[in-house]
């Protein structure tokens, strides 16, 4: 396997710019969710035996924001006699160029298939499951309920929506502390202070958490009538909402 490029874009004091999904991002972008997500590979098994229990044989699931394909890639290794179909889809061509690169590594090319499009815009029906990996909170809040009664309408009856999520806390004292052991987490895994205060301002204007009960009201909004968490750290957590039969 070839090596993940480590993760160094803001260790330098020269980077006065939000967080765009760029060309170099790409490059050390899945060193960046290993070291920057808490328990990011616990959540992708948690999500397969979910997918195992729910979706039906030839199901496909759509990964919105699929950024390099690690999600999908592993879920096709994890459910391997399901035969889902799967499908990821970003706006970025450079993500995309390196998930396809990763399918083809991994000999998975007929089975996961990847489309350059907004996620905003997404026309999938039927679809099994929509997954939103911490990709929500880079919409822009307004435009959050109708994107999310768009994946309802394009889920069959008894599809299921997995949505990861870091939040926000209303209780001012517990959303500071839930920062500072995230921080605190960051810092264990190799990050500097400086690396830290940097991604932190590069995302302030662009990632905006909404709390537990604020998704929570999303996906009912939109008819779920199952809605979970199923997985909580601190300020991150991930939810499985279910369309009814």
């Amino acid at each position: 396997m070839v090596p993940t490029p480590k993760d160094t874009l803001f260790a330098v004091n020269q980077i006065h710019e939000d967080f765009v999904f760029s060309e170099r991002v790409v490059e050390v972008f899945d060193d960046m969710l290993d070291r920057s997500i808490p328990f990011y590979q616990e959540v992708i098994k948690g999500t397969a035996r979910l997918l195992d229990i729910f979706l039906h044989k030839n199901d496909t699931v759509i990964d919105l924001g699929c950024a390099t394909g690690t999600t999908l890639l592993q879920l096709a290794r994890l459910l391997p006699d399901k035969g889902l179909q799967f499908t990821g889809i970003d706006n970025s061509p450079a993500m995309l160029h390196k998930a396809r690169m990763k399918a083809e590594m991994f000999s998975k090319q007929d089975q996961v298939a990847f489309i350059n499009q907004d996620i905003t815009e997404v026309d999938q029906p039927e679809a099994g499951a929509f997954l939103l990996n911490y990709t929500l909170q880079f919409i822009r809040p307004l435009k959050r309920e109708g994107f999310i009664h768009r994946l309802f309408d394009n889920l069959r009856p008894g599809g299921v929506l997995i949505l990861s999520e870091k939040k926000i806390s209303h209780d001012p004292l517990l959303n500071r502390k839930y920062i500072d052991i995230y921080h605190q987490f960051k810092l264990e895994r190799g990050y500097s202070e400086l690396e830290i205060a940097k991604k932190r301002e590069a995302l302030e204007n662009i990632l905006i958490p909404f709390s537990i009960e604020e998704n929570r009201e999303l996906l009912l909004k939109a008819g779920c009538t199952s809605v979970e968490t199923f997985f909580q750290w601190f300020n991150f957590v991930s939810f499985i909402a279910i369309k009814p039969e």
